[in-house]
């Protein structure tokens, strides 16, 4: 509550209730009792905590409080409406609601036991709105002649606190979320682009393909010299298929030599199919035996239709690795997201570790990490719930990556012990102060920049984990941090062991 508005009355009250007529008094009862958690408390105490408390109206618009006051305030909201605001430089910001006649934040502000120590948002009154302010200073008091308001107060902050931790899991989960499509957007948008473009280009060379045949026609050619052409075309087809690429030196001398060899013969732009003919594996010798075969008049034709062949199958070949690349992504999400399927079932654990490792292949690939994996050849399917575990590996996972801004290396191993299976994740990153090593499971606790975490990662990932009666461990120290889950072998078919 700003200070300006709130404080001129002083922390008793007294002034503002000194001035208030018998009718006046009553009035400010009667709307006080309209308020669950005051509706049955004796006429005496409600007129006690009246005379202590101060009467503010507000216009909409009119600040209540602002982000980072200090709260000093408990707020009883007799009429009206308020919402206060997180982060005002974003449209899609937490809002609070707080209004007259709902039990659930009709009482709000400063509470008896709370530890807040600032407002997290700015606080505006949305219509006409009456409050009554009682101090904080006055708790103790409150507390001693009002026993039964102090029990309900503590039940309001309870579910107060339960519901602001509900909401900032989900914007956890949401930013996570946001993190994972971003990351998917890139590595679909790849492989979709280049199918995209080979596409394009194969419009092309289909045309050149039936240019070529249409010239090709022109030339007198027996029966034995298409066979000839036709066994030719296939086999270089099928070097391409194979062949290693070659290194970028030797692939530019080779097709230097074909250029050269072919502009001696009079072929017109021999250096657009020489790359074409390298990647199939024709050099000098195999097209000196097309001339020997096919004749020198017909060769420049049976050279182009070869080469359009040969780029042809080329983008064949691009379209098919994009399209099973964005066919292998869409998979993983299926398996990390469990999609379609029954939420508690046998899994594999290495199944969604993987699938977690290709969700996050962008973030891996841009901060140049190099994942090391050590799976157990003898690792059991589990009982589990296999989209909640994978979430945990996320949030392990990519806790790793940002401990290793400069690049790393991620180590991912899985091990059988006699009652559990074993999954470390561990990285090469400064490691974990030893300061705040006794906060890092706690809820909102982060060591991340404002923005970045909520602090809530390592807090569901250990909920998860005990839900399925396993345990999170870490050990750390520069150079070395290493987070484990354990989770039983056996588990029953809800998923508990």
């Amino acid at each position: 509550m700003q200070e300006h508005e709130t404080g001129r009355e002083g922390v008793d009250g007294q002034a503002d209730a000194a001035s208030l007529s018998a009718e006046e008094l009553r009035e400010r009862i009667g709307a006080l009792r309209r308020v669950g958690v005051f509706s049955d408390l004796p006429e005496d105490q409600l007129e006690w905590f009246v005379r202590h408390a101060q009467e503010r109206r507000l216009s909409p618009g009119e600040i209540v409080s602002a982000r980072g006051d200090k709260p000093e305030w408990m707020v009883v909201y007799l009429e009206g409406e308020v919402q206060s605001v997180r982060d005002e430089s974003i449209s899609d910001g937490y809002i609070y609601i707080a209004r007259a006649g709902d039990p659930a934040t009709e009482v709000s502000g400063m509470l008896p036991y709370s530890r807040m120590t600032e407002y997290p948002g700015t606080a505006r009154a949305i219509v006409p709105t009456r409050l009554l302010l009682f101090h904080a200073g006055l708790f103790p008091q409150m507390l001693e002649r009002m026993p039964v308001l102090g029990q309900r107060l503590v039940g309001v902050m309870s579910d107060r606190v339960r519901e602001t931790m509900k909401v900032d899991v989900q914007r956890d989960k949401l930013m996570a979320l946001g993190r994972l499509s971003a990351g998917l957007a890139h590595e679909l948008n790849n492989p979709a682009a280049a199918a995209r473009r080979a596409a394009d280009e194969l419009l092309e060379a289909l045309v050149e393909t039936r240019a070529s045949d249409l010239r090709l026609c022109r030339h007198d050619l027996s029966l034995e010299q298409r066979a000839f052409i036709t066994e030719f075309e296939q086999e270089a087809i099928a070097r391409h298929e194979d062949a290693a690429p070659l290194g970028a030196l030797e692939q530019s001398d080779a097709e230097d030599e074909l250029a050269s060899w072919l502009a001696d013969r009079d072929v017109r732009e021999g250096w657009s199919v020489a790359s074409h003919l390298v990647e199939a594996g024709v050099n000098v010798a195999s097209l000196e035996t097309v001339v020997s075969e096919v004749g020198g008049e017909a060769f420049a034709d049976v050279l182009a239709r070869v080469a359009a062949q040969l780029r042809t199958a080329r983008l064949v070949k691009d379209i098919k690795a994009g399209t099973t690349r964005i066919s292998e992504l869409v998979g993983a999400i299926k398996e990390y997201s469990y999609m379609d399927q029954v939420p508690v079932q046998e899994i594999d654990l290495h199944r969604g570790l993987e699938n977690t490792l290709i969700i996050l292949k962008h973030k891996l690939r841009k901060k140049n990490i190099n994942v090391v994996r050590d799976y157990g050849k003898d690792l059991p399917r589990i009982t589990a719930f296999g989209s909640a575990l994978n979430q945990v590996w996320t949030n392990l996972i990519d806790n790793a990556i940002d401990a290793m801004p400069e690049g790393g290396t991620l180590k991912v191993r899985t091990k059988r012990e006699p009652l559990d299976v074993l999954v470390e994740i561990r990285d090469n990153g400064p490691g974990i102060p030893p300061e705040v090593h006794a906060h890092i499971f706690e809820p909102f606790f982060t060591t991340k920049p404002v923005g970045e975490g909520t602090g809530l990662g390592l807090d569901t990932s250990m909920r998860i984990v005990h839900k399925h009666h396993g345990n999170v461990r870490f050990e750390t120290k520069p150079g070395d941090t290493c987070f484990q889950v354990r989770l039983p072998l056996r588990q029953t078919g809800d998923g508990r062991a």
